[in-house]
């Protein structure tokens, strides 16, 4: 029999953890006839409500449930990295604890992975449900992400994502501290099928992902899987070198042909103040890239655990 190791990152997700845990197990038959064993790995990430207790009360009624519990909240990253480590499986599967990702697609995953493919992943077709102004800068990210990196990010990604055990090893081997997942799985590489469907709204609980937590979370991709950012930097840099040389020739020119002087201190103080402002947002490209590689040579660990049951 083949094993199944279903990874459910989770953080303050009390309500949704018995509710996933019906959901999945409404294809035990699916499960039956395949032959397949399950595993089903929460891991929680520092909750502040009783998530830790609920799958401890799953794990009473059911000893294919495990908990993996952090000190603190290390983030989805991590709890997805410590799912992959845990996991025993043949096959590991990622899932949200919140119902977005429908476990009734997995019949249909596993049939691709029997003809052949690596990894099974899936995309949304639609964001409804969530803000306009949201989905807009989504899209926004991914499209600014295929153009500047050679790693492609589809648009509309989930973690939601059934992988071969060769697969999951290949991520494993990725220890960096600074993590992007949806560019380590497109980094990879390994003959992916993707799945469409329509975005299913959280069944319970709010979301834990504000605008700017997520606007943070698009840095982290674009400094993980692109230096176009620094290049861009650097041709800024020179534009103006050769801007300020033209400049210096155009006013020599006028007081020596036309005796006419450079004057006005706002125009200077305009362009004082650009000069300026440009300096510091390539400081700022600099100091992001930076500050990735303060972190990866500290060699800190990616999580520790309170936990592991």
């Amino acid at each position: 029999m083949k094993l199944l190791s279903v990874i459910v990152p989770c953080y303050n997700e009390e309500e949704n953890i018995r509710d996933f845990y019906d959901e999945l197990f409404k294809n035990t038959l699916f499960f039956q006839e395949k032959e397949i064993e399950v595993e089903v790995l929460y891991i929680d990430d520092g909750s502040k409500d009783r998530t830790v207790q609920e799958v401890k009360k799953l794990r009473a009624e059911d000893e294919r449930v495990h908990l993996v519990s952090f000190s603190r909240n290390f983030g989805k990253e991590a709890a997805i990295y410590a799912g992959l480590q845990k996991a025993k499986g043949d096959l590991v599967v990622l899932m949200d604890a919140d119902l977005q990702d429908p476990p009734s697609l997995l019949p249909e995953m596993y049939t691709y992975i029997e003809n052949g493919y690596d990894s099974v992943a899936t995309r949304r077709v639609t964001r409804k449900g969530e803000p306009a102004i949201r989905s807009f800068f989504a899209r926004m990210f991914y499209r600014i992400m295929n153009k500047i990196s050679r790693t492609e990010i589809v648009d509309g990604a989930r973690d939601y994502r059934l992988m071969t055990r060769q697969v999951v090893d290949a991520i494993l081997a990725m220890t960096e501290y600074n993590r992007f997942t949806k560019g380590i799985f497109g980094w990879v590489g390994y003959e992916t099928k993707w799945l469409e469907y329509e975005n299913i709204e959280r069944r319970k609980g709010e979301t834990k992902w504000s605008f700017w937590k997520l606007f943070a979370y698009s840095l982290e991709g674009i400094t993980a899987f692109s230096t176009v950012p620094l290049t861009i930097a650097s041709v800024i840099g020179i534009l103006f070198c050769v801007l300020a040389f033209v400049m210096i020739v155009v006013t020599i020119v006028r007081k020596v042909c036309f005796g006419d002087p450079t004057s006005g201190w706002p125009s200077l103080v305009c362009i004082i103040m650009l000069v300026s402002g440009v300096q510091l947002f390539c400081l700022g490209i600099v100091g992001q890239y930076l500050s990735k590689t303060y972190m990866e040579v500290k060699k800190r660990p990616i999580y520790l655990v309170k936990e592991d049951i």
